[in-house]
């Protein structure tokens, strides 16, 4: 026999149980990065009410499935872009808001979201079907499970009538020597355009510095918060991560500047995994050209040959990464949705949306810049 429960703050959680059941070396999963949500003052907010979903054995109670979810009264911080559907929503009378997203907040980088002992698909159903019939009885709009892996999205598509994918653009690493040995890989006109940004950044005399969280000076932490901080300001958006919160994950941090002069003009943050460098945010003082394709994508690459990464995942959107190595990849995500009619104009929007966007696809595929 088993127990449902749901509890909101990781702290009600003992981190070795629930890392326990990570079955993965994603750092987004992890409980002392969720964690670091909570204690950054990173959720309530901006939105975000913690929901853990938990499963413990009623003998031993010990924790045999888990799911990070989130009461959301709005939809930022998601990047599964859902505006439309609240729209339609208000002009239908109908609220939209609140519902349930199965997510970790800010972060469009695929990972576990139902962690399940031994992988158990019994167990994952379990808690599927626990969060559905939660959100039945709170009289959300909707339930969103968003960047699943296979193994999630394959147990989802048995409980939801929606499913919806969408294209980021990854560099994988094939064993590569070098940076040099990765370009020779490409077409010589891409070859010859990255070889030419990298230049454009040598010749405006701007060095590249990298660091690990855990050596940056009180200083530099200033630094690199205010460049991330400067990005929002500039399109008029609010910086909803703290200081203390990157302070917090600091050893899985990779810490990029670029320097004029001894001087800080840029800097990115990206977050490290076993397998995986995910680029998070980046920002600068002025605009230096090409210094953002150095500072968020070729710094990354170079990192990852280093240190045998296998994937560099820079984050959501962006086709002009095409060009400079990151190739297509789906990402996928499950939705219910607990108005009749709603679901069934949904499925039908989501039918048209896949079959656009698998042309869509063929096209980027046809841009690859690496030699057939």
């Amino acid at each position: 026999m088993t127990k449902l429960s749901i509890v909101e703050s990781l702290t009600d959680i003992p981190a070795e149980q629930w890392d326990a059941l990570t079955g993965s070396d994603n750092p987004f999963i992890q409980h002392a990065f969720l964690l670091a949500f909570e204690t950054g003052q990173c959720l309530h907010n901006y939105g975000w009410q913690a929901k853990y979903f938990l499963i413990h054995t009623d003998d031993t109670n010990e924790l045999i499935g888990a799911m990070p979810a989130y009461e959301k009264h709005n939809s930022y911080g998601e990047f599964v872009f859902d505006w439309a559907w609240a729209d339609a929503y208000q002009r239908s009378g109908l609220n939209y808001y609140p519902k349930l997203v199965i997510s970790i907040p800010y972060s469009p980088c695929q990972g576990p979201r139902i962690l399940a002992k031994n992988n158990s698909e019994e167990i994952k159903s379990t808690l599927i079907k626990f969060a559905l019939d939660f959100s039945e009885k709170k009289g959300y709009s909707s339930t969103h499970w968003l960047f699943n892996l296979p193994d999630d999205f394959n147990v989802l598509k048995k409980h939801t009538h929606l499913q919806r994918f969408d294209y980021q653009f990854h560099w994988k690493n094939h064993n590569y020597l070098n940076f040099d040995d990765f370009l020779a890989q490409l077409t010589s006109k891409k070859r010859k355009n990255i070889r030419q940004e990298r230049r454009k950044v040598s010749e405006q005399n701007i060095q590249i510095k990298t660091f690990n969280g855990t050596e940056l000076t009180e200083e530099q932490w200033k630094k690199i918060y205010y460049f991330y901080q400067i990005t929002f300001m500039k399109k008029s958006g609010t910086a909803t991560l703290s200081l203390d919160f990157f302070k917090s994950i600091a050893r899985q941090l990779l810490v990029v500047f670029a320097c004029s002069n001894d001087k800080e003009v840029a800097g990115a943050i990206c977050i490290i995994g076993k397998d995986t460098l995910y680029g998070r945010h980046w920002g600068c003082f002025e605009e230096y050209d090409s210094l953002h394709f150095e500072v968020c994508y070729y710094t990354g690459i170079e990192y990852c040959i280093k240190h045998g990464i296998k994937t560099f995942e820079p984050g959501a959107q962006g086709e002009h990464k095409i060009s400079r190595g990151f190739l297509p990849v789906k990402t996928w995500s499950a939705h219910w949705v607990a108005h009749p009619e709603f679901n069934r104009v949904l499925q039908q929007h989501l039918q048209r949306e896949s079959l656009a966007l698998e042309e869509y696809g063929k096209e980027l595929n046809a841009a690859s810049p690496f030699k057939s």
